[in-house]
């Protein structure tokens, strides 16, 4: 019963924090969205729209800058090497580079923060499931002559249930810093953009 309770406390703590998202698992307050205007104070990208996509050197370029497992340093080293040339070749791939990061980075982080939201109506389930086997597995001991064998099973299903909650939990508290980080991410960029098209 211990189990129980303290996996209700956990998912209801994380509910707590903002009604408007209930499923929204992480201590962050939950932001939708990054404005353009939060990241980039460089020149209006509006009449970009896609069509970074079909730049040859933009778009695998995006694909590079985007990835996280590619140090912001080299990144913004990549960054520095493609912004050349005259001023106005430099505004127009500035503008294209900034279009496809902020496209990609936000979309990568919008479907991190749907993966949490996912996880935590599982883990919702999750406890609904462990309180209804603990009920029936107290149910079984507390029988005249309690099934060894049917208490032994559904003591470990349970055991295995609360097991896979955990390991969630602990699994959500790391991925909670993903959405941030790739804000930084795409802020860190959005600099080095603005001050290389300088």
């Amino acid at each position: 019963m211990a189990a129980i309770l303290s996996l209700s406390a956990s998912t209801s703590t994380a509910l707590a924090a903002d009604p408007r998202y209930p499923d929204w698992p992480c201590p962050q307050a939950k932001v939708p969205e990054i404005s353009i205007a939060a990241v980039w104070s460089g020149p209006a990208i509006d009449d970009v729209g896609a069509s970074w996509k079909d730049d040859a050197k933009v778009s695998p370029l995006v694909a590079k800058l985007a990835a996280r497992r590619i140090p912001l340093e080299e990144a913004q080293k990549d960054v520095a090497d493609f912004l050349t040339g005259t001023p106005e070749e430099k505004a127009r791939k500035g503008k294209l580079l900034f279009a496809g990061l902020f496209d990609t980075l936000n979309a990568q982080r919008t479907s991190v923060m749907n993966g949490l939201e996912r996880v935590m109506r599982k883990q919702r389930e999750a406890v609904d499931k462990v309180r209804g086997d603990t009920i029936a597995l107290q149910e079984l001991q507390s029988g005249a002559t309690p099934d060894q064998a049917k208490v032994e099973e559904l003591a470990n299903q349970v055991n295995w249930e609360t097991r896979i909650f955990e390991d969630r939990r602990r699994v959500m508290k790391f991925v909670c810093e993903v959405p941030t980080a790739i804000d930084q991410r795409l802020f860190a960029l959005a600099r080095e953009i603005q001050q290389d098209m300088e």
